[in-house]
């Protein structure tokens, strides 16, 4: 027996009534969600982290692949060439592990950011600088921050609200 994660595509909207068909058929399923404070407050608050895809723990050898192709609500696995492939254990516990410090954040979208707080980037090209939390743009999960670049050059940058955190206020001595 060789149990190994794999991916799971949904249709458009569908990754909750896929959890439960995987469920009921007996799968373990990692359906990473997170809180998020959408612009319209009758937007679901708690959304996918990946809109569209699941992970389903499985042994292909004894489930078989027409399974996951005819189980309502799905397309089936992501496969390459023909070939289901297989998401590292490594890569789900880091994910787990990431959705963990979302939600101990308080979400994706934080309560209390205002423009003008400062923020350091987490993800993507620009992991790593601080910049200026300027707005939430209406509609997705994108924020805009200040970069400064040489020169005291400010420029706005939009990215995924996932790729900021708040910083906090350095102590001050005593």
């Amino acid at each position: 027996m060789t149990f190994r994660w794999y991916a799971l595509k949904s249709h458009p909207h569908k990754e909750d009534l896929l959890l439960h068909q995987a469920e009921a058929q007996g799968f373990e399923v990692f359906y990473p969600r997170i809180r998020v404070t959408p612009v319209n407050p009758r937007s679901r608050k708690i959304r996918p982290y990946f809109p569209g895809y699941l992970f389903v723990y499985a042994d292909l050898s004894v489930s078989g692949i027409s399974v996951f192709q005819w189980m309502p609500y799905t397309t089936g696995l992501v496969s390459f060439g023909g070939e289901p492939s297989v998401v590292p254990e490594a890569l789900i516990a880091g994910l787990r592990q990431r959705i963990s410090e979302i939600s101990k954040a308080g979400g994706e979208l934080f309560e209390g950011l205002k423009a003008g707080d400062a923020v350091l980037i987490q993800g993507g090209p620009f992991e790593g600088y601080r910049a200026i939390f300027d707005a939430r743009i209406s509609g997705n999960e994108r924020v805009r921050v200040l970069l400064k670049f040489l020169n005291d050059q400010t420029v706005r940058v939009e990215l995924p609200a996932g790729q900021i955190v708040k910083e906090r206020p350095k102590p001050r001595p005593k």
